[in-house]
C-alpha cells in the first residue's frame, strides 16, 4: 500500500465529517461535498485495484441509496443535501457495509432527534443565552434536524466493512 492509496482512503471520512459539521452549523450540505465524493470514488477504487464486479456492486448500492434518498426527500423527511450525501455514502460503502450503514444511521437519527427535542426545550434554551448563532439555530424549537450528522455517523461506523477498506487490508 503506498501513501497515495492510503491518502485516498481518508477522503471519504474527511468529507463525511465536514458534511456533518456543516449540516449541524448551517442546516446545509454543500453540493461540492457530494461532487467530490462522486469524483473521488472511481479514482480510489481503481487505485486500490477493486475488482470491476465490486465497483459495479458499489454503483448499484449508490443508485439504490439515491432512489431511497429521493423518496425520503419527496416525503419531506430529509433535505436535498442529505439525500445526495446518503447516495454518496452508499456508493463508497457498497455491500455488505450498507446494512450496518442503514442500521447505525437510523439509530443515530433517532438519538439526534431525542437530543434535539431535549435541547430545544424552554429549560435548556434558557441556559443558552449568548450561545453562538449556529447553536441558537440548532436548538430553536421547530427547526430542521441536520440529518447529515446521522448519515455521517452511520457512514463512518460502516466504512471499515466496505470493499475499499477490505482492499486496503488485502494490499499488505
Amino acid at each position: 500500500m503506498n501513501t497515495f492509496q492510503a491518502a485516498l482512503l481518508t477522503i471519504f471520512p474527511a468529507l463525511m465529517i465536514i458534511a456533518a459539521l456543516t449540516d449541524a452549523t448551517s442546516f446545509t450540505i454543500p453540493n461540492r461535498i457530494s461532487l467530490l465524493l462522486l469524483v473521488a470514488f472511481p479514482v480510489t477504487a481503481l487505485a486500490l485495484r477493486l475488482p470491476m464486479g465490486e465497483i459495479g456492486l458499489n454503483l448499484g448500492v449508490g443508485l439504490g441509496a439515491l432512489v431511497a434518498g429521493m423518496a425520503m426527500f419527496a416525503a419531506g423527511w430529509i433535505g436535498g443535501g442529505d439525500a445526495k450525501l446518503f447516495a454518496m455514502a452508499g456508493l463508497w460503502l457498497g455491500w455488505p457495509a450498507a446494512a450496518d450503514f442503514l442500521m447505525v444511521t437510523a439509530l443515530a437519527g433517532g438519538g439526534l432527534a431525542i437530543l434535539l427535542l431535549n435541547a430545544r426545550s424552554a429549560t435548556v434554551r434558557a441556559h443558552l443565552s449568548g450561545a453562538p448563532g449556529w447553536l441558537d439555530r440548532l436548538t430553536t424549537p421547530g427547526a430542521d434536524v441536520p440529518y447529515g450528522v446521522a448519515i455521517a455517523a452511520g457512514a463512518l461506523a460502516a466504512y471499515p466493512q466496505s470493499a475499499l477498506m477490505h482492499g486496503f487490508h488485502g494490499a499488505f
